[in-house]
């Protein structure tokens, strides 16, 4: 009789444990839940690792700790804890890297949107430092109404603005506010 009370409470225990876990992981699956709260995630990924290619070539390298797809009047993913983005050219060589501290994609827009200590580095090692960029897709371009500072082997330049290339190799600083010249 005591072991099959133990057994039977050993099955209840085991039951609960896993009904348990199912609700705990299953959250936001509920189809209520996103309507509630549409910032809530639809998808959620943690260590994702995904590659953009054209034409066959991979062309882009994403990766984010947290990656989240929201669905509200278009689908969009959150990056809330960083990204950092590699630009490729033809032969696989890393052209430029983007990083940032939160992103934003707007896929039907094919816009991505870096905030947080943004920092881009080029092949020549120019950097880019700025706390908001907009990378467009379909332009190849990457821009910025924020202050920035972009540092070359040469100098520092200070500006209010900015656009380039998606790789970073070709530049304009908007409303230069100041220049470093950097010496031996």
């Amino acid at each position: 009789m005591k072991s099959s009370i133990k057994s039977t409470l050993a099955c209840l225990f085991s039951t609960a444990l896993i009904s348990i876990f199912i609700t705990a992981c299953s959250g936001g699956s509920d189809p209520g839940t996103a309507d509630a709260n549409p910032d809530l995630p639809v998808e959620r990924i943690r260590g994702l690792t995904t590659l953009y290619s054209d034409s066959g070539k991979v062309t882009v390298r994403v990766n984010a700790p947290v990656y989240e797809k929201i669905r509200k009047e278009q689908v969009f993913t959150r990056l809330p804890e960083g990204i950092r983005i590699e630009f490729f050219d033809e032969n696989l060589r890393v052209e430029s890297q983007l990083t940032a501290g939160w992103a934003l994609h707007r896929e039907n827009e094919r816009v991505w949107e870096a905030r947080k200590d943004v920092v881009v580095v080029n092949q020549k090692g120019e950097r880019l430092d700025t706390q908001h960029l907009i990378w467009d897709e379909r332009k190849e371009l990457l821009t910025s109404e924020e202050d920035v500072k972009i540092t070359t082997a040469e100098e520092v330049i200070f500006g209010k603005g900015f656009e380039a290339d998606q790789d970073f190799s070709r530049y304009r600083i908007f409303n230069v506010r100041g220049r470093i010249t950097l010496t031996d």
